[in-house]
């Protein structure tokens, strides 16, 4: 695991270690393992409240994250459990803006991609949309992201293999996608492995980003809801309560095993 710098924090939400660091020094970190070989690919994670529901109910998936190399807070339930613990977090590193932040702020240093995950029509349009926005990083590839066959896995595995990347961005959605990082990652010949959830579906326009006022407010996942609402309603209708009770509840058991000190009266 990469050594950390002094100035970087992490804190720890549903028993998940974060790295809580700006979008400047999550790039840097980047380049940092794109330049650091090692004998397996570094792995980073990006979690939200959805995500931490789930590693909150399945233990083997919460250690799985912690074995990550970085793992980047994404949304407002992220900031919502850091300011039960008084702090407020430095950026808001979610998948969707960083990487398209990563490829255009770091041009001409030759770093590679390979686009795995999603259908192969959603991949593909996602690939030529990339190839666009970000000439300032070479596409190696792309494959879809159904791969449960081992023939259609090997295959995958071997395409990736033969270009080389820097970088295997992995869509497939949680906790699919950081399980496969964590299982197939020393079979690949790459330097990083990022999982990123949804990002293929915003670069092939299968659905479109809320308003930047909309962003900003915290409130994407209302227009995610409006925009899938048969795939996201039970997430975020159902699911953020149930984030805010988890977190509640952590909070709640912090304040009882650590009162705050009263100091004594002579």
């Amino acid at each position: 695991m990469m050594t950390k710098q002094e100035t970087d924090r992490e804190i720890n939400i549903l028993g998940v270690d974060i790295d809580d660091v700006t979008t400047a020094r999550g790039i840097e970190i980047i380049e940092e393992m794109i330049q650091t070989p090692r004998s397996e690919p570094h792995s980073v994670y990006f979690v939200n409240a959805h995500t931490l529901n789930i590693a909150n109910a399945d233990p083997s998936y919460r250690e799985l994250l912690n074995r990550g190399d970085r793992v980047f807070g994404d949304g407002t339930g992220i900031r919502w459990g850091a300011r039960l613990q008084g702090l407020e977090i430095r950026d808001n590193l979610c998948g969707t803006d960083f990487i398209p932040s990563l490829f255009t702020l770091t041009p001409g240093n030759d770093y590679s991609y390979f686009l795995l995950g999603s259908d192969e029509e959603t991949v593909e349009k996602a690939a030529h949309y990339a190839l666009r926005m970000f000439p300032g990083w070479r596409q190696a590839g792309y494959h879809h992201g159904f791969l449960k066959e081992d023939s259609v896995r090997e295959s995958a595995i071997a395409q990736i293999n033969k270009c080389k990347p820097d970088v295997v961005l992995v869509g497939m959605g949680n906790p699919l996608q950081e399980r496969w990082i964590e299982q197939y990652k020393d079979q690949l010949d790459t330097r990083v492995c990022m999982g990123i959830g949804g990002l293929y579906d915003y670069w092939a326009d299968n659905v479109s980003r809320a308003p930047l006022w909309i962003r900003r407010a915290g409130c994407e996942w209302v227009w995610r809801i409006l925009q899938q609402p048969r795939d996201k309603f039970t997430r975020y209708f159902i699911g953020n309560p149930v984030y805010l009770m988890n977190i509640y509840r952590e909070h709640q058991e912090r304040k009882r095993t650590n009162p705050p000190h009263t100091p004594s009266h002579v």
